[in-house]
């Protein structure tokens, strides 16, 4: 991805240190985060300074190269496994290493694993370039990007090589609260690549949806269970059912690292709730720093589920790195 002309990944390793692009400070302050040890990889993991599935598959293969040049694997694989409870190229990423690493250089597997990701999401982009015609109007819901993978995305791979293209294209950006993934950093995504956009309220949606100004809706998953449900940020469910009430096609775009074949339904798919100061406080830039400040009433209590489910029943389809299927066929592959 280009961030002020430059090319960078979202997680990569040098020597011990595994390193990041803090995301809990975009779009305000660009800032590199050093993770000595897998411990600090698990910590980062959870705290959301990495996130997106593919992104926390790759900085969770790095952390396993780590246990193993501190020779704890089993301790790694214990701290990583516990760090998010829904996105599946996380446990994806520590079964790859488990059953591969035999001694040797652990973050050449790491590397291969990582550089295998970014070929998985540019080819994403390839086969759902096809998908968007020229003039088209997208909708897009939290950060399914370049920051969210390694390099490329998946609901913005597409988006990017259309634009790429030359295709004239507009984006919906939800901001997608509570976190404002899509505000911060979808919209950043937006101006580094020069596409046009522009942010709404998550609420907003299904009025442009209503009004015809919505031709089809590209999003990405944090797992897929074998029957085709998906879970993805939260506010993903209801984007869907609002599109297919308007007749407006709703893709998911994820890589087969992603899907979970031992997960028979969305009812199996773990849902982690996060606490609920991301709720009763809202964060951005002050003019000097990133701080939170309280929007909700002193003794307030929140709620705060970081996905949902989507059934398959609201999917026209998944666009994946061999191909695009309808969310029944997942059963077949």
């Amino acid at each position: 991805m280009k961030i002020n002309g430059e090319e960078y990944r979202s997680v990569w390793m040098e020597g011990r240190v595994v390193k990041m692009i803090d995301q809990r400070l975009l779009p305000h302050e660009f800032r590199i985060f050093a993770c000595k040890t897998y411990g600090d990889t698990a910590r980062a993991i959870k705290d959301m300074v990495i996130r997106g599935a593919p992104a926390i598959g790759a900085a969770a293969c790095y952390g396993m190269a780590q246990g193993a040049l501190a020779g704890d694997v089993d301790k790694a694989t214990d701290a990583l496994s516990k760090s998010r409870p829904t996105a599946y190229d996380l446990f994806d990423a520590i079964k790859f290493f488990k059953s591969n690493y035999r001694g040797g250089a652990p973050q050449e597997m790491a590397d291969a694993y990582a550089d295998a990701s970014v070929e998985r999401c540019k080819k994403i982009g390839e086969v759902g370039e096809k998908l968007i015609k020229n003039k088209a109007r997208i909708l897009t819901h939290c950060n399914a990007g370049a920051l969210a993978c390694v390099d490329y995305g998946t609901a913005l791979a597409p988006i990017r090589l259309a634009h790429q293209k030359g295709k004239k294209i507009f984006v919906w950006v939800d901001e997608t609260r509570p976190r404002c993934q899509g505000a911060k950093l979808t919209a950043f995504e937006m101006v580094q690549e020069g596409i046009p956009h522009a942010v709404i309220a998550d609420n907003a949606a299904g009025h442009y949806m209503q009004r015809g100004e919505v031709d089809l809706c590209i999003v990405g998953t944090d797992r897929v269970a074998w029957n085709g449900d998906i879970a993805n940020k939260i506010g993903t469910y209801e984007k869907a059912v609002v599109a297919k009430e308007n007749s407006i096609p709703f893709y998911i775009a994820t890589p087969f690292s992603t899907i979970d074949f031992q997960c028979k339904s969305g009812k199996d798919i773990p849902i982690e709730e996060r606490g609920e100061e991301e709720i009763l406080e809202i964060t951005g830039w002050d003019g000097k720093k990133v701080s939170s400040l309280r929007v909700a009433a002193p003794g307030a209590k929140a709620r705060n589920p970081s996905f949902d489910v989507t059934p398959a029943k609201y999917i026209t389809a998944i666009i994946t790195e061999r191909g695009i299927f309808k969310p029944g066929d997942i059963k077949k592959l």
